[in-house]
This record gives structure tokens, sequence and C-alpha cells, in this order.
């Protein structure tokens, strides 16, 4: 509890003492009228100063339609018309609401808070020979930093002496640590667990992940959703209206009865009136509606999703189509040997063998999967006169015999019979001494979790498509494999453009559309969509900032849980909305008819709005 909130709460205990101390007196002990008055205003005072004094800040600055000017002129007038224990109690209630709120607000901000504390303080920076704590801000791309154990990462960039483990889970919500060596990136806003490590940057701090994603976070608020904005509008309105009908309530009766030749009653009527302003203030939706879509954008936020702004969580929960990119989306976006296929007097120790040594001095994907895949030292004394064949491959001399690797055009140019083709991936044919030895097939990878996450999003009803630039075969094959129901292959950017267009059309009304991609290509995409959902650890900078959602560790079934936080905040909020409404318009009219009295009145307006934020705050505790 701060200490804003711990003063308040000692004004409503020596409020509630001497209002408790006070009504005893009184019923117990004859009292003079001024005397009693002046007892009472002392716990009024004590509970209500600050909200008297907003309301009249907010008369001298024409703004008095607020829940301070309706408290103020409903307490005022119960105590002018000596209903002085109700006027104390809507005050100190108001309050105690007031606190509560305040608290819930607090524990939503403080969950935002475990995120936000991944900003680094500092940058220890090697100046001639000596390590300098330095501003972030102040690191140029290519200085050398030393980060040690326990500290933050505070710049994006590449370990260049060292290795480690990291804590990843303030970006990723993932609690297992991650190994990071020489020559492996790293990102800010992880913490380094284990050893000292020396890291070039890359990046400013402006432009690091870290700095981004506080960016991110900061800015959400200002991006507010349809039911925000509907709130908005409707206090707006909904005050002053009630204002006019109280005092219509107030003056409009006893006129008639006077008129009639009756007794007008004033007091009774504006009793009624005031009981009227106190119900109707419009705390409980004011309050509870951007709470609980700030709890649900906490609640991604601490499992890895960044949410950009409560309107999207909107959108999300209505997506009825999602597109995915697959390169570095649904797959992993690096090569690896799938497949070895020996011919007789080979086995695939052999045939990866020869394979390796003959791309030994290529620098290309596919060379650097063959060679992994070999696993052994590459000795270059036993491989000779290693040629580039443009268009086909290589050929070199490995201990002794001719070997060439590459495609099918090679096999034909040499004259190498091949019995079986292989189309799964990129088939990459070995010949030794102008005879056919076999095929190894390389694959991109398919991600553990993009299996589920499609079978998750399909059980939802939800239509998946896959978009890529992958040749027509590999993209159905991989499709087949991860479950995609629709799949366009051989694209250009401009060609996933016209896609998405021609979705969005095809569409039902009120159904939205999330594109998941993670490269350059596919920022004008993550534009289009409806809603944009970009791979944050590995995507381009170009699609997190073209995207409205961002899974920090590019696993897809992340979009499942983020679908998961996004329709239950919606529900909070429509539970929120039909609950204050309802209450407030049977008090309504039970507080015109003369039925409600102020402590009915008290729980329209205090109890009302402790339920609804209570309600709110669930949408922090959204399970996986």
């Amino acid at each position: 509890m701060t200490a804003k909130q711990k003063k308040v709460l000692y004004r409503i205990i020596i409020s509630t003492v001497i209002l408790a101390a006070v009504w005893a007196g009184t019923e117990f002990f004859r009292v003079p009228l001024w005397l009693e008055v002046i007892l009472y205003l002392i716990p009024y005072f004590v509970i209500g100063y600050d909200i008297l004094r907003k309301a009249g800040k907010g008369i001298l600055k024409r703004q008095m339609f607020d829940e301070n000017f309706l408290m103020a002129i409903a307490t005022v007038g119960a105590m002018a018309l000596g209903e002085f224990r109700e006027g104390v109690a809507v005050m100190l209630f108001y309050q105690i609401g007031e606190l509560f709120q305040s608290c819930a607000v607090g524990k939503s901000r403080r969950d935002i808070a475990a995120l936000m504390d991944i900003r680094p303080d500092y940058a220890n920076v090697i100046t001639d020979g000596r390590v300098e704590k330095v501003d972030p801000d102040e690191v140029e791309v290519g200085t050398e930093i030393i980060i040690n154990p326990g500290e933050k990462v505070p710049i994006d960039g590449i370990i260049s002496e060292g290795s480690t483990t990291l804590n990843t889970s303030a970006l990723t919500g993932e609690s297992i640590p991650r190994d990071a060596a020489c020559g492996d990136e790293i990102i800010s806003g992880c913490i380094n667990m284990t050893g000292v490590i020396k890291v070039k940057t890359t990046k400013e701090f402006g432009d690091s992940t870290v700095s981004k994603i506080l960016d991110m976070v900061e800015n959400s608020s200002m991006k507010k959703s349809r039911s925000e904005n509907f709130i908005t509008r409707f206090a707006k309105y909904y005050t002053p209206i009630v204002c006019c009908g109280a005092l219509a309530l107030a003056i409009l009766p006893p006129v008639i009865s006077l008129i009639a030749g009756m007794n007008p009653d004033w007091q009774n009527w504006i009793i009624r009136a005031l009981t009227f302003l106190v119900i109707s203030c419009p705390c409980a939706l004011v309050i509870s509606i951007p709470l609980s879509f700030f709890g649900g954008i906490g609640c991604a936020s601490s499992n890895g999703v960044l949410v950009k702004g409560s309107n999207y969580l909107e959108v999300l929960a209505s997506t009825g189509c999602v597109v995915f990119d697959k390169t570095g989306t649904l797959t992993k976006g690096v090569f690896q040997v799938t497949g070895v296929y020996p011919e007789d007097g080979y086995d695939s120790k052999s045939l990866l063998y020869y394979a390796a040594y003959a791309e030994s001095a290529s620098g290309h994907p596919i060379s650097l999967s063959l060679k992994k895949a070999f696993e052994d030292k590459i000795d270059r004394d036993r491989v000779k006169d290693i040629k580039e064949l443009a268009g086909h491959g290589v050929c070199a001399v490995v201990d002794g015999h001719n070997v060439y690797a590459g495609n099918m055009k090679l096999m034909d140019k040499i004259g190498a019979s091949v019995r079986n083709v292989h189309y799964e991936g990129t088939a990459v044919y070995v010949a030794v001494d102008d005879k056919y030895a076999g095929c190894i097939t390389i694959s991109d990878v398919i991600k553990p979790a993009a299996r589920s996450a499609v079978a998750g999003l399909k059980a939802k009803g939800i239509r998946t498509v896959m978009l890529t630039g992958d040749a027509h075969a590999a993209a159905e094959r991989a499709a087949e494999e991860i479950g995609i129901d629709t799949v366009r292959s051989e694209l250009l950017p401009a060609d996933k453009v016209e896609e998405v267009e021609n979705l969005l059309k095809e569409k039902s009304p009120g159904e939205k559309l999330a594109f998941v991609g993670d490269g350059i290509n596919d920022a004008p995409v993550l534009s289009r969509a409806d809603v944009g959902i970009a791979m944050g650890a590995l995507g381009s900078d170009a699609a997190i900032e073209a995207a409205d959602i961002v899974l920090m560790d590019d696993d897809p079934s992340k979009i499942l849980l983020a679908m998961k936080i996004a329709v239950k905040t919606l529900w909070i909020v429509k539970e929120n909305i039909v609950f204050a409404i309802a209450v407030k318009i049977i008090c309504l009219i039970l507080g015109a008819l003369g039925i409600a009295n102020m402590w009915i009145a008290i729980f329209a307006d205090v109890g009302v709005m402790v339920i609804a934020v209570i309600n709110a705050t669930r949408a922090l505790r959204i399970k996986k």
C-alpha cells in the first residue's frame, strides 16, 4: 500500500471511530441541534475534505459533472436536511470504495511493473582498459560492454566473449533458462545468470528490444477499445442528464402538488432527489471497464504476449480466420538434414562424409546444415580442388575421389543415373567418381508447438491459412504436416497483401482476420490485417513495429493463450456493464419512487463499484 493509500486508510479509520462515537452519544444523550451539527461535521470533513475541494475546483473550471460533484451535492444536501449520519456515511463508504479501487489498480500496475522492471539502470562499457558504468542511452553501436552475473542485458548485441545462461522470463513468460555462447545474439531485458560475458552492441538503446517493449506497454492505454470509448461517451452525457433528472425530481412534484392545493412536502422530494444523485454516480462503469482491459493487457504481458492497446484485445476475441507466414512463424527458419538415402556400397555416415567435405568451403545454409549433420571435425587436408558450379552445386576431390554434390541438373551433367527422385524439402544428390552415391534431403524444421497451435485454433472453429514464398510442393507438405486448412505458395510480398485483401472480402460480417508473421516482407500484411501478430524474439524490427500484438518467445501456441485472455477480458467487461447498468436502473427507479433510502443509494454507488472492481481484477489471473 502506498503512502497516499495509507493516509486515506487512516482517515477512514479516524472518521469511522468519530462517527460511531457521535452516533452513540447523540442516541444516549440529548444535545442541542447546533452541537449535533458540529459533532457530525468533524468526521464529515475528516473523510470528505478532498472530495469537496475537487468538486469546488470542478465548478470553478466549469467541469462539474463528475463523481466528486455528485458526492458533494448529495452529502451536503443530506446534512442540510438533517440527515447527518447518512451524509457522513455516504462520504465514508465512497472513500472506502475509492481506496479499494486504488488498491486494485495498484495491483494491476505492480503486475505490469514486473515487466517494466526490465529497464536497465546502466551499461558496463570498456574504456581505455577500464570498466565504467554509463547510461544505456549513451552507448553507441559497436561498443563492447561487459555483463556480470545477476545484471540485466542493457542493449541488443552479439556475445563476443564468454558463455552464460540467460533468464528470459520477463520477456517470454517462460521460466526455463536459455544457454548463450560466443557468437549468439542476445536481446536486452534478459538477466545474465551465470558467466561474465562481453557483448558487442548492434543497436542503440532506443532501438533495442527492451526500449520497444517499454514503449508498447506505456502507450497501450492510448488505444482504447470500443467498450472504453462507449463508457467515456456514456459518462459525458449521462452525468448531466441525471443531474437534471434529480433537479426535476426535487422541484416538479412539489410544484405540481402546490398547484393542486396539496402539501408540497419539499423535504421528502429533495431527499429523494439527493438519493437519486448518489445512486446515479457512474463510478462502477468508469473505473471497472478500463481496469478490466488493463488487467487483460497485464496478464498477457506477464505471459510473454505484448498487446499494444485494449482495442486489439477486442478484435482478437472475435477473430475467425488466422493467416500464417511459414518460414520463421510455423517453422524455425533453419535448415536441417531430415533424410539420408544412400545407394548400395554406401551408408548414411559415408554419404554425409563425402557431402560435408565437398561443401566444406561454402557458407551457404544448405552447406552448413550438411556439416552440422556430419558432426565430426573436418580435416581440410583431405579435400582439394573445391569448385563452385553455379546453378548446379559443388565438386571437389575428397581422399582422391571426385565428389559431386548438388541438384538433379548436376547429376544429369556428369551422367550419374539417379534411381529415386526425392521431393521433400531441398534434395542434395551426391555422386562419387561419376557414379550416383545417394541423396540427402534438407528441410526447414517445423516448430514443436505449430501443430498443437493450429489444432487448437481449428477446435475453436477458426479457419487457418498459410501464405508463403516457398515452392508449391514444399508448402503443401508443410501445410499437411501442420494441419493448415488452406495454403497459397510461391508468393511475393505484394501477392501476400493481395491474398489477405481477398480473405478480408470473403469473411463474414463481424468476423476478424489475424495475420501472424516475422519477417520484413510481412510488415505490409501485418498492417493490413484486422490484427497483426509478430514473432518478437527472432522477428524483424519492421514486423514488430507493424504488428498490433507481439509474441516474445516466437511460440505459435501463445496465439491461443492471447485469444483466451482476450475472450475472458471481454466477457468480464460485458458482465460489469450489464451488472452496473441493471443495478443502477433498478435503484434509480426505487429512489425516484421513494422506496430506496440513502443506504440503498450507498450500495448502488459504492457497493456496485466494489463488486465490479473485484470482478475486473479476475482479468489478471487468467490461467494458461
